[in-house]
């Protein structure tokens, strides 16, 4: 029997209207990184479909048991019901939400019509230590609430599983072996100080994803998780404007 989710993690839908987005919280994060900008985003009119990742928003135990394919299989549940109810659907990813979403972007093109990714996390030189680290180790310290906004709570572990972190270094490695066949428009949004994965991640991706439109948007108030922190205004504001934009390039493709 799964643990209950905690009050305030619970995935959520909001929202109805031709344009849409899919929203993919981060590793031991919940949806409580994302509710409010999909809650801003449902007030502009567009639909929302935010997911909770199976181990995630419950105890750290459960995660423990849950592997990438399984969030993978989450987040493209959620695409199929947003694609249900709209023409055009934008899929944003927090931190490992981005190599999710990439995945997708990857794997479902007619159904990603746009990515925008915030502070997503696809590198880190940290997997390397993964064999030996994995004999030794049953969980390591997680950085939850990486903002630089006070009172802010993205209802994260301090934990991390190593059976999780395995799968998902696994996963990780796959998108980055599919970042050249990613065509569809990509925006980043890169904070320059975060505690919890490498700085270069954006520039890298935008620099090996075989998009013609990439934009890099910095958000310089902010740490890691940039949906509640001091540029969260940025973020929503160009987000629904984005979303708006791949609409209209949809709409006028021949």
């Amino acid at each position: 029997m799964s643990p209950d989710v905690r009050p305030g993690a619970e995935a959520f839908s909001f929202g109805d209207g031709p344009v849409g987005v899919l929203l993919v919280h981060g590793f031991t994060g919940s949806p409580a990184s994302t509710r409010p900008l999909g809650e801003w985003l449902a007030g502009q009119g567009l639909a929302v479909e935010g997911v909770r990742l199976p181990g995630h928003g419950t105890d750290v135990q459960d995660l423990r048991h849950r592997r990438a394919a399984e969030w993978v299989g989450e987040a493209a549940r959620g695409l199929d019901a947003i694609s249900s109810r709209c023409r055009t659907v934008v899929a944003f990813g927090l931190s490992m939400g981005g190599s999710i979403v990439l995945a997708l972007a990857a794997s479902r093109p007619s159904d990603v019509h746009g990515l925008a990714l915030a502070n997503p996390y696809v590198f880190d030189r940290r997997h390397l230590f993964i064999p030996v680290g994995k004999r030794f180790l049953r969980d390591v310290p997680g950085t939850p609430n990486d903002i630089a906004k006070p009172g802010m709570d993205e209802m994260a572990y301090d934990r991390m599983p190593v059976p999780a972190i395995v799968s998902m270094a696994v996963m990780m490695k796959r998108v980055r072996a599919a970042l050249p066949s990613i065509r569809q428009p990509v925006v980043v949004f890169a904070s320059p100080v975060d505690h919890v994965i490498s700085t270069s991640n954006p520039r890298k991706i935008l620099a090996r994803v075989g998009s013609e439109r990439t934009e890099l948007v910095p958000c310089p108030r902010s740490f890691h998780v940039v949906t509640l922190d001091h540029d969260a205004k940025l973020v929503r504001e160009r987000v629904l404007a984005f979303a708006h934009e791949v609409d209209r390039a949809k709409l006028a493709a021949p």
